[in-house]
């Protein structure tokens, strides 16, 4: 373990309804493996783990001309076929709209609703903490309401609900409601590290003897104030992203959810992936803009390898946050470099779903469990010639390797950074 690492032992598991009294603390702080005993995807490119998959084996990118709306925008984007997002049942019809319809199929997909029903007769409903992450919530439903104001007064439609579809809360109530939970409830909005940064947070309630399991996750939606936002700031890419490319010129958007089952390292299996790892920081450099030289993105990665008690030489491969700017790639390249040296294999996957803001933690981190399960890493869709003032092991074409373990990173508006760690325990 490295001087200074910390670890601090999980509580012992309970069940029922009998709180809790929090676990001694060692002087380190180390973090005991958390069991990811289920989890789920959907984005454009399908619904489930194995489309994701597919695709990635496949090389096909699932980013096509923005028609999104009334958007008139020369870009690329990862939208989510209407068709496949189902109106919520009658008993959750305050809390309709697209963001949390997006919710609603990803619970439904990988056998995840069920897991979660399961853990619940365990541990008690009230046991279970439910911690999602969202950037947009239901900004669209806000959207589509301002357009049928009263035109006198312009009051909003009376059947508009603000508090279960726009406000951020709203995706935790919606996930707590639909699996009939009554644990702790939060949601993480930190731009785009948001569905990241609920592992570390669902982990310290872990930690804390707060809940035996947690719901962790994120989903955010297509909207015109994002994609008009994104355009302003001369961040949209007229083609589809190209990660690390020496031409890159900026995102394509996406939308997408997925949600992970966090368990308590006991009720694991010699299959089941952990969480091993967690590291956040703050640049406070910019409201936009990375730290030039990725200070705030190399403290991060750092935490996250002491977290796990691991040394940079034991991570197989570097999902990159990777959006495919000019400054956002240059500057998490020289973050790499510094922790890493250039021979971790490491590569960006927003050029097969794009950027899906607030849910893109949770959808890199599926990537990045699919690569420890399959045994590959994941090329860069889209990237024909790396950038070569980018000194790295970036990743092109698919790699077959064994993966072990696995560094995710997440970096969000204002430097609020995340990086997780993925992987198995031996048993």
């Amino acid at each position: 373990m490295a001087r200074g690492a910390c670890r601090v032992a999980l509580p012992l598991r309970r069940s029922g309804a009998s709180a809790a009294r929090p676990p001694d603390r060692k002087d380190d702080c180390t973090l005991q493996p958390v069991a990811l005993s289920r989890y789920s995807v959907v984005n454009c490119l399908g619904a489930g783990k194995q489309p994701t998959l597919a695709a990635l084996r496949s090389r096909r990118s699932g980013l096509q001309p923005c028609t999104f709306e009334a958007a008139r925008l020369d870009t690329y984007v990862g939208q989510i076929p209407d068709d496949w997002l189902a109106p919520l049942d009658a008993a959750l019809a305050e809390f309709d709209c697209r963001n949390n319809r997006l919710a609603q199929l990803a619970l439904r997909q990988d056998g995840f609703e069920d897991a979660v029903r399961e853990a619940a007769l365990r541990y008690g409903t009230e046991r279970i903490a439910v911690v999602v992450g969202t950037s947009t919530s239901g900004i669209l439903q806000t959207e589509i309401a301002y357009r049928h104001r009263d035109p006198l007064t312009g009051a909003l439609p009376a059947q508009f609900r603000y508090a279960t579809t726009h406000s951020p809360y709203a995706l935790a109530g919606f996930v707590q409601r639909y699996l009939a939970l009554r644990g702790p409830a939060v949601v993480v909005s930190t731009a785009c590290s948001s569905s990241a940064k609920v592992f570390a947070s669902a982990a310290r309630l872990l930690v804390a003897g707060v809940c035996d399991a947690a719901v962790v996750g994120g989903a955010d939606s297509l909207c015109l104030t994002t994609l008009y936002g994104f355009n302003s700031l001369q961040l949209l890419s007229p083609a589809r992203c190209r990660p690390f490319d020496v031409a890159r010129d900026g995102i394509s958007i996406g939308e997408g959810a997925g949600f992970a089952l966090l368990e308590r390292a006991e009720t694991a299996d010699a299959a089941t992936p952990f969480l091993l790892g967690v590291g956040e920081s703050s640049d406070a450099y910019h409201m936009s803009s990375p730290h030039p030289e990725g200070l705030g993105a190399k403290l991060a990665m750092q935490r996250a390898l002491a977290s796990a008690g691991l040394r940079p030489a034991d991570i197989d491969y570097v999902n990159l946050h990777g959006t495919g700017t000019r400054s956002n790639d240059l500057s998490e390249g020289k973050a790499l470099c510094a922790v890493f040296g250039n021979r971790t294999p490491a590569s960006s996957t927003k050029g097969w779903f794009g950027h899906t803001l607030g849910a893109c933690g949770i959808q890199e981190a599926v990537v990045s469990l699919l690569a420890i399960e399959h045994g590959f890493i994941p090329g860069s869709a889209n990237t024909e010639t790396v950038d070569p003032a980018i000194d790295i092991d970036y990743v092109v074409n698919n790699r077959p390797q064994a993966v072990e373990r696995v560094m995710s990173n997440s970096f969000g508006f204002g430097g609020t950074n995340c990086s997780l760690v993925f992987g198995r325990v031996a048993r």
